[in-house]
């Protein structure tokens, strides 16, 4: 929360990416608070688990569906005391797992199973 608090810790809000991320949250999500208020909480969320994304879950979607928003963490060049989210897009679940997720194969008694 340190970092939180003397903003080294931010999305790149003045890029294509950031308003890229704006209006595809205001597209599937049904949650009636700005992004804006809800930033810092995103933020915190995802330097708290060491994941670059989020998930806005189905019940908090437009279209009843999980939804990924994914990102990538960059050192700012003018300031490497100041870290920066750039959104790299939105992806449904399975998309998620099959590129996120490594799956480790197991063979027994003659078949084979997914972990």
């Amino acid at each position: 929360m340190k970092d939180l608090e003397k903003n080294s810790l931010q999305f790149d809000y003045f890029s294509i990416n950031y308003k890229n991320f704006e209006e595809t949250f205001y597209n599937f999500s049904n949650i009636s608070v700005p992004l804006i208020f809800l930033t810092d909480d995103l933020l915190l969320h995802m330097i708290s688990t060491g994941h670059p994304y989020f998930l806005l879950n189905s019940k908090n979607s437009a279209d009843d569906r999980d939804h990924y928003f994914v990102f990538k963490k960059v050192t700012s060049l003018e300031n490497n005391f100041i870290s920066q989210f750039e959104y790299l897009g939105q992806v449904s679940p399975l998309y998620f797992e099959d590129k996120f997720y490594e799956r480790k194969w197991v063979f027994s008694l003659g078949w084979f199973f997914i972990l």
